[in-house]
């Protein structure tokens, strides 16, 4: 039985930004609307969210919210999270561009953007995505490849 005034997390709810919801912090147990908890601890929300998938929320109320908020708050957290789905400014495009498309589309000219003009900061490829891509480019234009990422397709 919740203490009153407690408002445990209820997996089969759907939380809009007004819900209340206690979370167990540093301090012990905190009680704020799920709106403000996107202020308080954005990425330990995204994370209940995304990866633990014990809390379900409004896309339009909590979710697109705490994905803005993230890109301020953490911006390595962000950037991991987002891969491929970022929006990044790309040669030969007037205004920004999931960078999934030239990744796709174009993977030796990602390749010599990412790598070689040393944007890897700009978007987190996972070790897979890395792979995909030294393989790609590897097989269109052998010489374009760095050593380094030869070494990790053997």
């Amino acid at each position: 039985m919740p203490l009153e005034g407690q408002f445990p997390l209820d997996p089969e709810k759907i939380y809009f930004s007004m819900d209340e919801l206690t979370l167990e912090t540093d301090e012990g147990p905190k009680t704020l609307r799920m709106g403000a908890w996107l202020n308080f601890d954005p990425v330990r929300i995204h994370r209940m969210i995304v990866r633990d998938k014990m809390l379900q929320v409004d896309t339009i109320e909590v979710l697109n919210p705490l994905v803005s908020k993230l890109r301020r708050a953490d911006p390595d957290y962000y950037k991991k999270f987002m891969g491929l789905r970022l929006v990044i400014d790309y040669p030969g495009y007037s205004s920004g561009i999931l960078a999934k498309i030239p990744f796709e589309n174009d993977p030796v000219g990602f390749y010599k953007w990412w790598r070689k003009g040393r944007h890897e900061d700009k978007v987190y490829l996972s070790l897979g995505n890395q792979v995909r891509l030294f393989q790609k480019v590897s097989m269109m234009d052998p010489k374009m490849i760095l050593k380094k990422d030869l070494e990790i397709l053997k």
